[in-house]
């Protein structure tokens, strides 16, 4: 009991520079979107039954410490998803949500901390290839607000490196409308969990 608690003692004083008030953390993740898609009762098309696939995509990601144990963290990445409509495809688009989320890291000097965070994200909807029968053009409202959600942890590999592990919930929607004369249809909400693991650095 005594060798265990004393390993854990060196474990803690090794990654105790780890990382401290005014230090960045950039992280790598490798992540997976899982959309929550869902349909708006309202527009053209009440009840209309959607889905949007999921998608793998590379995030980058940086944290500004405030202090040891609050952290500001800037998350950048992008996904391409697959809409379907009472089960059709209807082609495909392009998110790109930046998310700021304000941390809190619980063990700033362990080697595992494990954090949560809260915040705000900004999507921008892009390359737009969605249809209706195939022939019929939609266009999406391009900008969204909403909040964020989020929970991880970052394990210490050495004093400077460290793996990562890090979910997130994020509300996303857009109004759809018909291209050619702007009758809206209702408003696609994605509203995805991201899952993501990854490597990171300080600097």
């Amino acid at each position: 009991m005594k060798k265990l608690a004393l390993a854990a003692m060196i474990g803690m004083i090794s990654a105790s520079a780890f990382a401290a008030q005014g230090d960045i953390l950039a992280r790598f993740r490798l992540i997976d979107v899982d959309p929550s898609a869902s349909w708006s009762n309202s527009g053209a098309l009440p009840g209309l039954s959607v889905d949007a696939k999921s998608s793998v995509a590379p995030e980058l990601d940086f944290t500004y410490m405030i202090t040891n144990n609050i952290g500001a963290e800037l998350i950048l990445g992008t996904s391409r998803h697959k809409i379907t409509a009472n089960g059709a495809d209807i082609g495909k688009v392009s998110v790109l949500p930046p998310t700021v989320t304000l941390q809190y890291h619980f063990a700033p000097e362990a080697t595992f901390r494990p954090y949560v965070g809260a915040g705000l994200n900004y999507t921008r909807f892009y390359d737009n290839g969605l249809n209706a029968g195939g022939s019929t053009p939609l266009n999406v409202k391009n900008n969204s607000f909403g909040p964020a959600l989020q929970a991880g942890a970052d394990i210490a590999i050495n004093k400077s490196w460290f793996f990562n592990v890090d979910v997130k919930k994020l509300w996303v929607q857009t109004d759809v409308t018909v291209a050619s004369n702007g009758a809206k249809l209702g408003t696609l909400h994605v509203d995805p969990w991201v899952f993501g693991v990854g490597i990171g650095t300080k600097f």
